[in-house]
């Protein structure tokens, strides 16, 4: 049963009879004390509330009514109602404990994505929570996919339970972590398997680009489109998209993207068509957003859309005995390319490769064993081995000023590059520029798409 409780008689009818049009049995009241009564007496599976019963619009009654709610049945999911204006109350309402909002109007689809989600989440199945990795691997399809360690285990029970639903998910954790991994398991165990997994690099798209690399524009919505391009939100039809980056987009794209999300509908630059989204979002960030909300670099609407699961990835050093099988399986998939099938570990190559902190994570582990492969000759690679293939490495690098292959990318090197100069030159945004071989304009765009406050 579906408790719908609403002031506004058309609200409680139109949704409730969307609802019961998709199978769902329904029940409307007007006020929080006849809500509070029926969840008295009847079993109810989730809660949809307007944040305001009388003239008076500032929400108060409807977090009342919701903190009423979670204190007497705290596992009751709980999705508010509000106006596109009133964003900020239902953010306070995420806090206090709601699991989701609609804004007014909504679109039906929309209303669906969400009670399915809230649902969904509601009664997931708990057994995989106890379970180790041969039975995860059971139920779920993590083939090719490296570890056991208990951190790296409660990331995979996590994926088990919430991949069925469309719940949006946020992964966070440092470059190098699996993060887009992480994202494919979650799309590969989704009832959308079947359709496109689409990944955008957000850090890697300017603001001037993000309409048409999104949205996608018809033919001549600018002077260089020259025929009709499908947006990245368009090639995932049915199916998820990964919103990689997440931290670096720029404040303008955010409040675009957040308007995509929240009204499930967008058009392509230069059309007036309205395009709908079908796609699951997953994100990733390697910042801490909340940070960043604080320093007015993300906004927290913005976050709440995203971060109904929130997957934190341990760092390698955080899962120490996942060192060993990872590198055993980084030294077998570059054996079968490079031929040479039967270079393994040695026990003291082993016991040298989980004493290192990693900071670059499983990307650095893989690219020094990949290097190792390409130039020891033992197939029997030991911590002298290892060192060596450091050493060379090393001095390779005399004189390059650049990271090592794989342990950053364009996005990140650029990054640090324009921080490294802002601190050389104080700030002086004129000497930065010309030392980085930039425009003043291009340099502010670039402070813009990093979130860099100069």
């Amino acid at each position: 049963m579906i408790l719908i409780v609403d002031d506004d008689f058309s609200v409680t009818a139109s949704i409730g009879l969307l609802l019961k049009q998709e199978g769902y049995e329904v029940m409307g009241v007007a006020g929080p004390e006849e809500a509070l009564g029926i969840l008295a007496k009847r079993e109810i599976a989730l809660v949809l509330q307007d944040m305001n019963f009388s003239r008076n619009t500032s929400g108060e009654e409807g977090l009342e009514l919701l903190a009423r709610i979670k204190e007497q049945h705290p596992a009751l999911p709980v999705i508010l109602i509000t106006a596109w204006g009133s964003i900020d109350l239902a953010v306070a309402g995420i806090k206090a404990g709601a699991v989701d909002f609609i804004t007014k109007p909504w679109h039906d689809d929309q209303v669906l994505s969400v009670v399915k989600t809230a649902l969904g989440l509601a009664v997931v199945d708990d057994a995989a929570e106890q379970t180790g990795r041969d039975e995860l691997d059971e139920r779920f399809s993590f083939k090719g996919v490296i570890g056991q360690d208990p951190s790296f285990l409660r990331i995979l029970r996590m994926v088990g339970r919430v991949a069925r639903t469309d719940a949006p998910v946020l992964i966070t954790g440092a470059s190098g972590t699996g993060k887009e991994v992480v994202a494919e398991l979650l799309h590969r165990n989704s009832s959308r398997s079947r359709d496109p997994f689409v990944c955008v690099n957000l850090g890697g798209i300017s603001t001037q680009l993000f309409d048409s690399e999104m949205f996608g524009h018809v033919k001549g919505a600018f002077t260089d489109a020259r025929q009709d391009r499908q947006g990245r939100f368009a090639k995932a039809e049915g199916g998820t998209i990964f919103l990689d980056e997440i931290g670096d987009l720029d404040l303008s794209c955010q409040v675009k993207l957040l308007r995509v999300l929240q009204e499930r509908t967008y058009e392509a630059l230069g059309s007036s068509r309205s395009l709908t989204l079908n796609a699951r979002v997953i994100s990733a960030t390697n910042r801490e957003l909340e940070e960043a909300v604080g320093e007015g670099l993300f906004r927290e609407d913005l976050l709440y859309r995203l971060n109904l699961i929130v997957l934190r990835l341990p760092t390698l050093a955080e899962r120490r005995s996942d060192i060993g099988p990872l590198a055993e399986h980084f030294l077998e998939e570059a054996g079968h390319v490079y031929n040479r099938p039967n270079v393994h570990l040695a026990p003291s190559g082993l016991k040298w490769l989980e004493g290192r902190e990693w900071p670059g994570n499983i990307r650095q582990l893989r690219h020094l064993l990949v290097r190792s492969l390409l130039v020891i000759d033992s197939d029997l690679l030991g911590a002298g081995d290892f060192e060596q293939a450091m050493l060379l490495n090393a001095e390779e690098r005399a004189g390059d000023p650049l990271p090592a292959v794989g342990s950053m990318t364009i996005a990140e090197i650029e990054r640090s590059m324009i921080l490294k100069c802002l601190t050389y030159y104080n700030g002086n945004i004129s000497r930065v520029a010309e030392a980085l071989g930039l425009s003043r304009p291009a340099l502010y765009r670039r402070l813009d798409k990093y979130g860099i406050n100069s």
